[in-house]
């Protein structure tokens, strides 16, 4: 059974030129995450909360194939990365709105505070064939524009759905894995694109975080 989660999210309508945009943000954007680029090396960090957070706004990205679902990251308080790390924001889009990451900037200055409203997605993925992920003659994946300081990742409601799942698996198994005195390192998922040309990304589970305010 397809169980679903219930998100808290804002809608944003805006034009540019004669078309109208559609942008959703997460009511209450992650407090505890933080994407990173790290030269050859796309890095997420977040917790459990913003772990689950993010697997729903991948599966919402899946079943709104009209929006573009942005993900405000990027730290508007005091401190900063370490050098030569590249904070980022991420955008989630189908490949059928055919938007350039260009207008982005743009599109994102005309948007007002939106409408709240709650929506629903899956809770868990469908059964994925993760050896045809990496057949060559495979085309089903994302491609990659880093662009006003925001990662986009493009592609179908299929490979969004199937894309969710390192999210959920940082979520249910993060915290136990750093809290047990008996394991080593950190706990960490990756997402593949399938796109030689696109970046991996790495997301850990980060347990310690400096005070962030509620």
């Amino acid at each position: 059974m397809n169980t679903q989660v219930h998100l808290p999210v804002t809608v944003h309508r805006a034009r540019l030129g004669p078309k109208e945009f559609h942008v959703i943000r997460p009511a209450r954007p992650p407090r505890r995450a933080l994407l990173l680029d790290e030269g050859p090396y796309l890095n997420a960090y977040v917790d459990q909360e913003a772990a689950r957070l993010l697997a729903g706004l991948w599966s919402l990205a899946a079943t709104s194939p009209r929006s573009l679902v942005h993900v405000p990251l990027r730290p508007t308080g005091p401190g900063s990365p370490e050098p030569g790390s590249r904070p980022l924001d991420l955008v989630l889009l189908h490949h059928s709105l055919q938007f350039a990451p260009s207008r982005w900037k743009e599109l994102r200055g005309r948007l007002g505070p939106g409408r709240l409203q709650s929506v629903s997605a899956p809770a868990s993925e469908p059964e994925i064939d993760y050896e045809a992920l990496h057949h060559a003659e495979n085309r089903d994946h994302f491609h990659q524009h880093l662009h006003a300081e925001t990662l986009f990742l493009t592609g179908s409601a299929k490979v969004f759905r199937e894309t969710a799942g390192p999210f959920r698996e940082v979520a249910r198994h993060g915290p136990a894995h750093v809290r047990d005195a008996t394991r080593r390192g950190h706990y960490c998922a990756r997402l593949r694109s399938g796109d030689t040309r696109a970046r991996e990304i790495h997301i850990e589970y980060a347990d310690s975080w400096p005070d962030v305010p509620a």
